[in-house]
């Protein structure tokens, strides 16, 4: 247990804002508002209506508040912080906790009277106009925030180099998922892969920044293995169409599967699990294969060194020859696999729980909360 879990917990009012998400921050603020309830805190969750469906903030106890905060910079900010502006100052707020660059934005310009605390997430890769944009909010927000922290290192090191106030690594926790519900050979007979055929699988948003293409390059080569494996990604997104032509371009044994729900069934029946992102901070699907003992293939990005350690096989971005003999190597070392299956659980039960998140986040509530206090 943790220094922050073993001190008297933190007690107060937070107000939590997140912008559009689908994914991973979403399930990491529905963690916090759930830990900070139990803790005996007072929540408020500011965010867009579909996150409260979602994720379900108000169905966990806390009070919410619809706040629509879009997930590119617009004209509709405008409107944004007049609404959370409104909702906030109906409430004696503690701490505003903003989580993302877009919330955090947001937040910052709606001045709360409250100390600000903001998480990073996520990197900017945007390049061009866009890019130029985005660095410019990256420097609004660290400098606005009381406290930062950042979900991998480099997000810290980014913050600081934009002149936060005060920046370190902030504990952040998957949800332990279920346990699968189907057999594996149930999962591979959906989809029609035979005894013996490698499924590969990945999960995640169908976004530029996931390469997709990548994956889908080098499953087009695997066609000359005997037997030639079968690739599937869950998710959905703006890449899906072109990823679609594309493998039917390459008659590449690969599936797009849509949103799934079922994730733990699917890693059940996978034989290798594979992340190609640009970035990532703490990926939620690398986590899900690691403690489901399915041996990673994963780029070197980001946070994702520091997460997965020596459990998985660490490859550069954007190389399709990299990952081609990945897996080549792995499908023809069987031993290679049960050591990196094994390797998985071990490395995962290092990382933090829900509950070391939640005491994490009570001790810089009380940190920020302390030095308002003592200002006052």
């Amino acid at each position: 247990m943790t220094d922050a879990a073993q001190a008297a917990p933190w007690q107060g009012s937070v107000a939590l804002v997140l912008g559009s998400s689908t994914g991973g921050v979403g399930r990491h603020v529905s963690s916090l508002a759930r830990g900070l309830l139990a803790a005996g805190c007072r929540v408020l969750v500011c965010g867009p209506a579909a996150t409260d469906e979602l994720f379900g903030f108000t169905a966990a106890g806390a009070e919410f508040a619809a706040v629509e905060i879009p997930a590119s910079p617009g004209p509709q900010d405008s409107s944004a912080i007049r609404s959370l502006r409104r909702a906030l100052a109906r409430h004696e707020l503690d701490v505003v906790h903003a989580h993302g660059l877009r919330a955090a934005f947001v937040a910052g310009l709606s001045r709360p009277t409250a100390p600000l605390v903001v998480t990073w997430h996520n990197a900017v890769l945007a390049r061009g106009l866009r890019g130029s944009a985005s660095a410019l909010v990256e420097r609004i927000v660290a400098r606005s925030a009381t406290l930062t922290l950042g979900a991998s290192e480099d997000l810290v090191a980014r913050a600081e180099s934009l002149g936060a106030r005060e920046a370190r690594l902030g504990a952040v926790a998957a949800p332990v998922g279920g346990a699968p519900k189907r057999t594996r050979a149930a999962v591979r007979a959906e989809f029609r892969v035979a005894a013996g055929v490698p499924l590969i699988l990945s999960v995640g948003r169908l976004h530029p920044q996931k390469r997709y293409d990548v994956l889908l390059e080098a499953s087009g080569r695997w066609r000359d293995l005997d037997p030639a494996p079968v690739t599937v990604v869950a998710g959905s997104g703006p890449s899906y169409m072109l990823l679609a032509q594309r493998a039917s371009e390459l008659h590449a044994k690969f599936y797009l599967l849509g949103h799934r729900t079922d994730v733990p069934d699917l890693l059940a029946g996978a034989d290798i699990a594979v992340v190609t992102s640009d970035w990532e901070a703490r990926q939620l699907f690398a986590q899900e294969a690691l403690r489901a003992g399915v041996p990673l293939i994963a780029t070197a990005v980001g946070g994702l060194p520091g997460l997965v350690g020596d459990a998985a096989v660490l490859i550069p971005p954007g190389d399709v020859d990299a990952l081609d003999r990945a897996v080549r190597e792995l499908l023809a070392d069987p031993a290679r696999r049960a050591d990196l299956a094994a390797r998985g659980p071990r490395r995962a039960a290092t990382w933090p729980t829900e509950e070391d998140t939640v005491a994490d986040v009570l001790a810089a509530y009380a940190s920020v909360a302390s030095v308002r206090a003592g200002q006052g």
